[in-house]
């Protein structure tokens, strides 16, 4: 679901909701598309339509890249264009798990990356949280 109009010449800003009961209640977007081409995702995690894709670390860092891809594709954009990733991790020791999932999604790609340990999340089962920066070239 697109909450504003696409980029206009004028400069507007494009705001894209998918309909996470979140977004509503805390006031935020997915993603916002701003008219120099850049794309913000917000923080995805591995909770899909609602509910807690719990797994594996590597499964999770899958998974909630995959909410970010898919806010992406509603601005006709891709992991191939996908210039910066923030992975915000629980644990340490979940270190090369996460970078596993990172690299086979992004390893032809090569995004700027930061790897952030921090004391939690909204739900515990949750052990990361991921934010990507996408960039359109030849936006005006």
């Amino acid at each position: 679901m697109t909450d504003s109009p696409e980029p206009t010449a004028t400069g507007a800003v494009r705001r894209i909701s998918t309909g996470a009961p979140w977004e509503e209640k805390f006031g935020y977007s997915r993603a916002v598309e701003l008219p120099n081409g850049l794309v913000l995702v917000a923080g995805c995690t591995s909770v899909v339509n609602g509910q807690i894709s719990a797994g594996s670390p590597y499964e999770q860092a899958i998974t909630s890249f995959d909410v970010a891809f898919a806010a992406l594709e509603q601005v006709g954009l891709t992991r191939e264009d996908v210039v910066r990733t923030r992975m915000y991790i629980t644990h340490a020791r979940d270190v090369e798990d996460i970078g596993r999932a990172h690299k086979e999604l992004f390893d032809a790609v090569r995004p700027a990356a930061s790897m952030i340990i921090v004391s939690g999340f909204v739900d515990p089962s949750l052990v990361v949280e991921v934010e990507v920066e996408a960039y359109r070239g030849g936006a005006k």
